[in-house]
């Protein structure tokens, strides 16, 4: 039921944004050298590896700051969702190296697939926060995370615009 959620969801976002991702592709492309999306090397459910894509948003120039500030360079990853790799609500993706410093307790959180967004992107980030999500989901907690992420896609905190989303590499 939750994958089937995950690709209607993934779907309605995909029609949705699809002109505003060709625009930021379009804008990279003219606007950097180099290619228009960068691959991140993550770890999902069962500890598996997979590439993920996101908008390349090198330098300081307005056009990388506004895609990191407001998040829309992880936009691409809704084809991971859409492979399975990743769900819409899920812990963040970890990268190998954070995986491999992993104690058992927190080992618990490949046992569900990393997503777009989660418990501990709206409050934090943090590997408790993971775990909380993990031990409590519920497809009324998805609901829930889901209905705060949409308001946080309304109205952005000035700690995210701050901060810049997600620049841990």
């Amino acid at each position: 039921m939750k994958r089937g959620g995950d690709l209607a969801v993934a779907a309605l976002v995909a029609v949705v944004a699809l002109p505003l991702a060709l625009l930021i592709a379009v804008l990279v492309r003219c606007t950097t050298d180099g290619p228009v999306f960068q691959r991140q090397t993550r770890t999902g459910r069962h500890g598996r590896e997979f590439q993920v894509l996101r908008f390349r948003a090198d330098g300081d120039g307005r056009l990388g700051t506004l895609l990191r500030r407001t998040g829309l360079e992880e936009l691409p990853r809704l084809w991971n969702v859409v492979r399975g790799e990743m769900g819409v609500i899920g812990p963040v993706p970890a990268r190998p190296d954070q995986v491999e410093r992993y104690s058992c307790r927190e080992r618990v959180r490949l046992a569900v697939r990393p997503g777009l967004t989660g418990w501990a992107q709206l409050h934090g980030r943090g590997a408790e926060l993971d775990l909380w999500y993990v031990e409590h989901r519920s497809a009324r907690l998805d609901l829930h995370i889901l209905g705060l992420t949409v308001l946080a896609l309304l109205r952005p905190s000035p700690d995210r615009l701050r901060a810049g989303g997600d620049r841990r590499g």
